[in-house]
């Protein structure tokens, strides 16, 4: 069917109209959702959840149409947060791909109706073998429902789809109580940052989680000065190290004071050099631990308008990170 564009400008403010009511719409499913899992819908949501976690398979997801995309990015989250999964179309499987399936796995079936025709060899599948089979379906006496070994069942709200056709509130739902899904099994294995950075090493993500042990300055390379040194010394080598700084150490080398570029800048006077550095610093700096994440670094820094900060490990300063190693990686 050809489309013919319209020649006539649009409504702006009726396509804005529409937008809020679509954005409502789905806020409204989601209310009805969060509704339910305080009325019926946790036990079960927690019986999944202790299915998935005692598997030694993994988690295989599967659905048709817009729940099938769903599905597509619920097995994608669930796979970088620990829990090994993927998604299998039910058509392929119908044609060779339930051989992916093991009986070490467990199944999360997703479709709105619980009736979708390509979704019954798995199904058989599941009960032939004793495969744990969870759905997420507002098809309660459907037959996905009936013989699912846990049933999320879906609230039976509103399409944003003006028509009631267009899968809309309906793929929201399903896409949220995947993601309540993965995130409850995050936490219940006791994921950590360092394993999600395993399963994202690039881009802007996977540099966040980078930690500063891994990029900071360390030995003589920190600019670094000893409290009562004079001004004259504290400036050279704030020029020597090229960080715009030098951190100020007690006698114990416990870090208890900074002097930036702007602190020489708001003393500038014919006594500047005259004076120590006590006088001049400002007393405890801001500080990060090695295992600090870059992204946390970055947080601190952009929040505090400062360029450096240095690290420590019992007070006592063992590195420092630049802004400029912060961009380096790709974290900003």
């Amino acid at each position: 069917m050809q489309r013919k564009p319209l020649t006539a400008p649009i409504d702006r403010q009726a396509a804005a109209a529409s937008a809020i009511r679509t954005i409502n719409t789905e806020r409204a499913g989601l209310t009805a959702l969060a509704e339910a899992l305080g009325n019926g819908l946790a036990a079960p949501f927690a019986d999944a959840v202790e299915i998935i976690t005692k598997i030694t398979g993994r988690l295989i997801v599967t659905g048709v149409g817009k729940s099938g995309h769903i599905g597509s990015k619920i097995a994608a989250t669930m796979a970088s947060t620990g829990t090994p999964a993927f998604f299998v179309h039910p058509a392929e499987a119908n044609h060779g791909d339930l051989g992916m399936i093991s009986l070490d796995d467990a199944i999360l079936a997703i479709s709105w109706s619980g009736e979708t025709a390509e979704l019954k060899g798995i199904v058989a599948y599941a009960r032939r073998f004793n495969i744990p089979l969870i759905a997420i379906t507002s098809g309660v006496d459907s037959t996905l429902g009936r013989e699912s070994t846990v049933l999320l069942a879906l609230p039976k709200t509103a399409e944003a789809c003006p028509h009631g056709l267009a899968p809309t509130t309906s793929t929201v739902m399903q896409l949220v109580l995947g993601d309540a899904l993965a995130v409850a099994l995050l936490e219940a294995r006791g994921f950590t940052p360092d394993q999600f950075r395993t399963f994202h090493p690039g881009g802007k993500l996977g540099a966040s989680l980078v930690k500063v042990v891994e990029i900071m300055h360390v030995a003589d390379k920190l600019p670094l000065v000893k409290t009562g040194t004079m001004m004259t010394e504290a400036v050279a080598e704030i020029s020597n190290k090229g960080f715009g700084c030098v951190g100020v150490v007690a006698d114990d080398q416990r870090l208890i004071g900074i002097i930036t570029d702007g602190d020489l800048r708001r003393h500038l006077g014919p006594d500047l050099l005259t004076q120590t550095v006590d006088t001049i610093m400002t007393s405890s700096p801001k500080r990060v631990t090695p295992d600090t994440l870059a992204g946390k670094a970055l947080q601190l820094v952009n929040a505090s308008s400062i360029t450096s900060v240095f690290v420590v490990e019992d007070d006592k300063p063992v590195g420092l990170v630049h802004l400029h190693d912060l961009l380096r990686i790709g974290a900003a």
